[in-house]
């Protein structure tokens, strides 16, 4: 049996594998806050979200991640990652997420280290 934070983070990765605006808009509730480092002015809202992703996203193909869940309590989640971009960088990403009883994310907030580039 799954849980909801694997679930989430399922979804994030599908959503990240197509750069879907829908598939990205519906992982959060209307006012959920991302941010992409702990001390970023906060995406508000699946809008907001979605553009954001948009400007910064990944081409398909050009990247793999591998993950765990490390903490899951409540609507409370902690995922480890490594993101591989094999032309280039490599990082270790922690992300810290809240969700809604409904299982999209009320709160999103990574941190992602670089590490030693093994291309």
């Amino acid at each position: 049996m799954t849980t909801a934070g694997e679930n989430w983070t399922k979804a994030y990765v599908e959503a990240w594998e197509s750069n879907d605006p829908e598939h990205i808009g519906a992982l959060f509730t209307d006012d959920a806050r991302y941010l992409t480092s702990p001390d970023s002015e906060p995406r508000v809202g699946p809008a907001a979200i979605v553009a954001g992703w948009l400007d910064d996203l990944d081409e398909p193909g050009t990247w793999s991640f591998e993950w765990k869940i490390l903490h899951e309590v409540g609507d409370f989640v902690v995922v480890q990652g490594r993101t591989e971009y094999p032309a280039e960088r490599d990082y270790l990403n922690l992300w810290i997420i809240r969700l809604a009883p409904d299982g999209r994310a009320t709160e999103f907030t990574e941190w992602y280290m670089p590490r030693p580039h093994e291309g």
